[in-house]
């Protein structure tokens, strides 16, 4: 019976646990960004502008 390859598991664990941590920041900068630029865009002026002439 074959021995198992005790190494190569852990190796295995650590590539995934290692991609996994990598997508999870990515998507956090991605989600910081987004937000950046959200408070940044013109579509938040138009909105307040829209709001006026409802209250005249």
């Amino acid at each position: 019976m074959a021995k198992p390859n005790y190494a190569f598991a852990k190796h295995q664990r650590d590539l995934a646990k290692k991609k996994k941590k990598e997508e999870k920041k990515k998507l956090k900068e991605e989600a910081k960004l987004q937000q950046k630029l959200d408070g940044e865009s013109p579509e938040t002026n138009e909105e307040d502008s829209s709001e006026e002439p409802s209250d005249s």
